[in-house]
């Protein structure tokens, strides 16, 4: 018993009050670009990046694309790329998870006002995992742990997908897992909608254009929210999903 009792003193207080307010230390959050000119004929953010998130002239990164894994920064003459903590980076469109020096973060999620009349006090996700390594997917669980009690604002996940409002999809959805996406996608009652969470979700990276993926579904039905990261930090989704609804904190 007292060894149980020390540990948890040595833990601290791990409950966040305010998602939104949090300071994930030692987090690597969103890249931030500087102003200014890379130098000549340089492109060895490019050569490093295994994603092909980063683009030049101007120089620009996409966040569904990247794993955050800072190697572009690490070989940057210029020193114009460096990271932060920022996690609030979550978007509800595809074209602004791509930043530069005149875009450094994606627009502030506007409310759905649909979506709020409809999941504003009461929101059922299922999360699928569509051929992903596990990290999203650890993370989206831990959005139930004491952390992040993601459950006092009326979010829940749930077993069955004629229970949910939300398709919560992770991994690059490979040929494998494609019919299982579809099949809990049909069995999901009106009104619901898609949540992609993790790089391999967005955009398939660092698998895409394998012959094992079928992203076809989200060719078809494209994300409300877009949570980007490798994996995606709880605090991304559970603003995003905040802020979407519009639930205060």
């Amino acid at each position: 018993m007292l060894k149980a009792i020390q540990v948890r003193v040595s833990q601290g207080t791990q409950y966040i009050p305010d998602p939104r307010r949090a300071d994930p230390r030692g987090f690597r959050g969103a890249p931030l670009i500087a102003a200014g000119e890379c130098a000549t004929d340089c492109h060895a953010c490019v050569d490093a990046c295994a994603t092909q998130a980063i683009e030049l002239d101007p120089l620009r990164i996409d966040l569904g694309r990247c794993m955050l894994c800072g190697d572009c920064a690490a070989v940057c003459p210029s020193q114009r790329i460096t990271f932060d903590s920022r996690y609030r980076i979550a978007a509800t469109d595809r074209a602004q998870l791509v930043l530069s020096a005149s875009h450094p973060e994606p627009d502030p999620i506007t409310v759905s006002a649909a979506l709020r009349a409809r999941f504003g006090r009461s929101l059922k996700l299922r999360s699928v995992s569509a051929g992903g390594c596990n990290g999203c997917e650890l993370e989206v669980n831990a959005l139930a742990n004491v952390n992040f009690d993601i459950g006092r604002y009326g979010i829940d996940f749930v077993a069955s997908p004629r229970h949910a409002d939300g398709l919560v999809v992770s991994g690059p959805l490979t040929r494998n897992m494609a019919q299982a996406v579809e099949l809990c996608w049909a069995g999901m009652p009106e009104p619901k909608f898609v949540v992609a969470v993790g790089a391999c979700a967005i955009s398939g990276s660092p698998f895409d254009g394998a012959d094992t993926l079928d992203r076809s579904f989200l060719d078809r039905i494209a994300p409300t929210l877009y949570v980007p990261g490798c994996p995606a930090h709880p605090l991304t989704m559970v603003c995003g999903l905040l802020d979407l609804l519009g639930i205060r904190t």
